[in-house]
């Protein structure tokens, strides 16, 4: 299997690995990269603000960067694909988890799936671990969409901090996710209120917004059938984007 050497990753990562495998179009390297990360056991709302934000990265040609994990991890993949980087924590013949081996498989062809292991290493928890520290250090900001206090999402909060990188973090209610609230409290962490204003500040500055045909549409009728009825499949297409929300027979824009 192919691997790389030149590894772009962050300076105060002490002992990197001195390979990465990989499958998929290593021009991604080259953009600008957010890593999103968080629960594995997430909430609606997370999921939907997850999915939005790396579509909303993606619009501005930042690349998302996560760890192909049940939970945010894959709907950050999911928001922002193709233009995605996935970081594993087994060797890229093996995929983990299977419950995600649809997009892992999309990554493979279309994105970009990275490996510091042997392409046959089965997945191991300490691992995980090694796994966290790349993704952050490939990136350019972390945000950490929903996290508890001890959650392996928290040890990459620890990394973006330890190695310099700007940290973020989703608003939260009280309560629902503890780590990220913490991170917040202790100023460790920056809120992100405004998905375009974050994307402008490492992706394309100069962003000019197209007319969307679909959207304009749905502020003006929002009943599900007339929009399956002009657009067809690119509904659902919207919906896994994190643009709109379908609910019953009514579309919703997020």
């Amino acid at each position: 299997m192919n691997f790389i050497t030149e590894l772009h990753l962050n300076k105060n990562f002490k002992n990197p690995p001195q390979k990465l495998y990989y499958k998929g179009n290593l021009e991604l390297l080259n953009s600008p990269k957010v890593a999103i990360v968080g629960s594995r056991k997430c909430s609606v709302y997370t999921k939907n603000m997850t999915l939005n934000l790396a579509s909303t990265l993606k619009k501005y040609g930042v690349c998302v960067v996560s760890g192909a994990a049940i939970g945010v991890d894959i709907y950050a993949h999911m928001g922002a694909y193709p233009n995605t980087i996935a970081v594993f924590g087994n060797g890229l013949d093996q995929i983990y988890p299977l419950q995600n081996s649809k997009i892992i498989k999309d990554i493979y062809q279309n994105s970009l799936a990275l490996s510091a292991y042997e392409p046959d290493a089965l997945a191991k928890g300490w691992q995980f671990l090694e796994r966290n520290l790349i993704t952050v250090a490939l990136s350019d900001a972390v945000v950490v969409a929903q996290a508890d206090i001890k959650s392996g999402s928290m040890s990459s909060a620890r990394a973006a901090i330890k190695f310099g990188i700007p940290l973020y973090v989703l608003p939260q209610r009280l309560g629902e996710s503890s780590g990220t609230n913490e991170l917040l409290a202790s100023q460790k962490a920056k809120i992100i209120t405004d998905f375009d204003k974050f994307a402008m500040e490492f992706g394309v500055k100069n962003y000019e917004e197209k007319s969307d045909e679909v959207m304009e549409f749905i502020k003006k009728n929002s009943n599900f059938d007339d929009c399956y009825n002009k657009f067809g499949d690119k509904i659902y297409e919207y919906e896994l984007d994190g643009k709109i929300a379908i609910d019953g027979i009514y579309v919703r824009i997020l």
